[in-house]
Formats: C-alpha cells, structure tokens, sequence
C-alpha cells in the first residue's frame, strides 16, 4: 500500500468506528428515552429500571476483563466483529422482552458484547495512528457516542409510532447487521504499525507486574469515577427533563439535541487540543493532562442543575459538561497506548472499562434509590459535577507520564 493509500485508510478505520459508536449509542440513549413510555406499560418502578441498567454494567465488568488479552490476542478485524455481532443479536432481542427478568438477561448479554468494542476500537487506533496524533482520532470516532444520540432522537419518535417501541429495537437491529458487513469487508491490518500484529499472551507475571505499576491504578481509577457520569447523561438525562421540566418524548429533542450536538463538538476538540499543544511543542503527558484539568473545571456548574427552573440555562450547562467529559474522555482513552506496550494496551483497557463498570453499577444503585425515596436529583449531580476534579487530582499526583514504557512491564 503506497503512502498516500495509507492515510486514506486510517481516516476509512476511524470512519467505521464512528459509525459503530453511533450505532452502540443508539441502543443507550433509545432505553433512556423510552423509559417512562417502557414504565407506564411494563409496570416497572425506579429499581426495577435501576436493576436493568446495573445487569448492563455487570455485563461490562465481565466483558472488559475477557476480551482486553482477547483483543491483545487475536487483533481488532476479529475480536471487534465477534463482540459487535453479540450485541446485535441481543439490541434486536430487546424487541422481543416483556419481563424485568427477561430485560436483566438480554441487557446483560448486550453488555458483554458491547465491552468487547472498546479494546478493539483503541486497539485498532493503536495500530494506525502515531501517539501525537490518537487523541485527535478517538476524539472523531468518540463522537459517533453523541451523534448516536442525536440519530435517536431524530429516529426513534417515529420508529416508535409507526412500529412500537418492540419495533425500534428490531428495526435498528438490522441496521447494525449493515455495519458488520462493512467492517469485515474493509478493515484490514495496519501497514505501518505493529500494533495489531498478535500479540504475546499476557502471563500472570505479567499481569502482577501490571497491577504494581502506578500508572495502570490511575487510569483504573481515573475510568471508575468518570465512566458512570456519562451513563447518567444517556440512561437518566430524558428522566431528569420529564421530571424537572416536565418534557416528554413528544418534546425532549430539541434539547437533547443541543446537548449532544455540543458534547461532539467537545470530543473533536478535546483530542485536537491535545494535539495542537504537541504541535506547539509540548510533551505529550503534558498535553493531554492539560486539556482534562480545564475540562474537570468546566464541568463543576452541574452542581448547580437541580436547582435552575430554567430549562435553557439547565439544557446549557449540561450541554458544556457533556461536551467537557467528551473532551477529557479523548484524552483519557489515548493514555494506555501512550503509556504501555502493545502486549498489555487491551489488557490495561479492558480493566479500566471493568472499573467504569462498577463505577457505573453504584451509579445506577445510588441514583435509582435517590430517586425512589427523594424524587430529586440534587444528589446525583452534585456527585457529577465534582467527581472529575478528583480524577484530575488523581492523575496529577500519581505522575503518570514520569515513568517511559520501556520501564515497566
């Protein structure tokens, strides 16, 4: 493959990761959105929902710790296509659910398939981008996550009227099915890179190694408080609107779509930031904590939320937090491949997704009792808007770019 010939192929990977984060993100922000429509006709109270959604991240922890050396293993082409036709079997399944029992099980299928995607998008990332330039990659696949839910509220309100809610879910099924075909036609190794060559396996020496290396606890931590944030946003932002602003799903897309359309905007700017200030010759550690430091301030307003009666000025500020966590995410994802070798890059993803896991499990535990018992949400986003100056903290004292990958592992 010439030069030339392998710049337009990187840009088609990012492409096809895009399109499966808008597709992974549909299925989140369509059982957000039909919530109060899938309570009214199932009967389901704020735990039964709390306890679907927490199946969905138990799912997550088993997954990412699976499929991380799986991916590390065998390479993005075929751990990516396995994972992604688990979780389309299972979103078309969810048109087929009536219990909460039923809707656990298939959720927590969907999740398993669902981790898998994440190791295999920065692994495939890893392999054709240069450190100075991942960030700015993943920040454009990233927002496939916002357009994902920009696409559901253009589609969903009318799949839902003309086929039922059941019928969205099976509609959007097939769709997924369309993206398989094109990822197993298109996508093939890197040229350039060897980052999706097979890897060694990771030994269990390995594996402690891993566990005693500081950098790899600050990212695992860094992803168990900042994961469940953006969870909130897909699974209870519709919720919060109906409640506080008493919106519907007649009227909820206006102001989602803002919110969404701005948090993509923060995604690309996010991962160029990091970049332009490499360019401007900054270290690349530097950079990227740079820009998630500005983001934690950006996103404190949260806290504020609950209290405006101003739907405008709530849609506002969410809008920038959302955008703001979009940013620091682009970043946070570069660190594995900035930080370790290839052989432990989906290993290190795998379980720091397993932690966002849990994070988001509490998450969903803690906002569904809140709820069930306060009717507020003064509570949880008060815990969303401080929770990355933790994160910022956190990575700034553990020093994680002080150490170069030849010293560990």
């Amino acid at each position: 493959m010439t030069e030339a010939g392998q710049h337009r192929a990187r840009w088609w990977v990012v492409g096809l990761i895009f399109m499966a984060c808008c597709l992974t993100y549909m299925d989140r922000q369509m059982f957000g959105l039909l919530k109060p429509m899938m309570q009214a006709e199932l009967g389901w109270s704020e735990l039964d929902y709390s306890g679907v959604v927490i199946a969905f991240h138990a799912a997550f922890v088993i997954g990412f710790l699976t499929f991380g050396p799986v991916m590390d293993r065998f390479g993005a082409r075929r751990g990516y296509a396995v994972a992604f036709t688990v979780w389309a079997l299972a979103h078309t399944a969810l048109g087929l659910a009536s219990t909460v029992a039923q809707f656990g099980l298939v959720r927590f299928i969907l999740g398993v398939g669902e981790s898998g995607t994440f190791p295999a998008r920065l692994k495939a990332i890893s392999g054709w981008f240069q450190p100075q330039e991942r960030a700015l990659a993943i920040g454009l696949f990233n927002a496939g996550a916002s357009c994902g839910a920009l696409l559901t509220l253009a589609l969903v309100p009318y799949l839902t009227q003309a086929f039922g809610w059941r019928g969205a879910f099976i509609v959007t099924g097939a769709l997924s099915f369309l993206w398989l075909g094109l990822w197993l036609l298109i996508y093939r190794r890197p040229p350039v890179v060897d980052a999706e060559a097979p890897a060694p396996r990771l030994t269990f020496a390995m594996f402690l190694s891993l566990m005693h290396d500081r950098r790899a606890w600050a990212y695992i931590v860094v992803k168990f408080l900042t994961v469940p944030v953006w969870w909130l946003y897909l699974f209870w932002l519709p919720d919060f609107l109906y409640r506080n602003h008493k919106l519907d799903l007649g009227v909820f897309g206006l102001p989602l779509l803002l919110i969404f359309v701005v948090a993509d905007i923060g995604s690309i700017a996010g991962g160029w930031a990091s970049s332009a200030l490499i360019g401007k010759g900054f270290s690349v550690g530097r950079a990227r904590l740079s820009v998630m430091a500005v983001c934690a301030v950006l996103i404190l307003p949260l806290v504020v939320v609950p209290f405006s009666p101003w739907l405008w000025l709530s849609v506002a500020i969410v809008a920038v937090a959302a955008a703001a966590h979009q940013a620091f995410s682009a970043n946070l994802l570069a660190l594995p491949s900035d930080l370790f070798p290839k052989t432990v890059v989906g290993s290190v993803v795998g379980i720091g997704g397993a932690a966002g896991a849990v994070g988001a499990i509490l998450m969903a535990l803690f906002s569904g009792v809140i709820l069930e018992f306060t009717q507020s949400y003064v509570a949880i986003f008060w815990v969303s808007g401080t929770i990355y100056v933790v994160a910022t903290l956190c990575l700034h004292f553990s020093r994680v770019y002080s150490t170069s990958r030849s010293e560990t592992i």
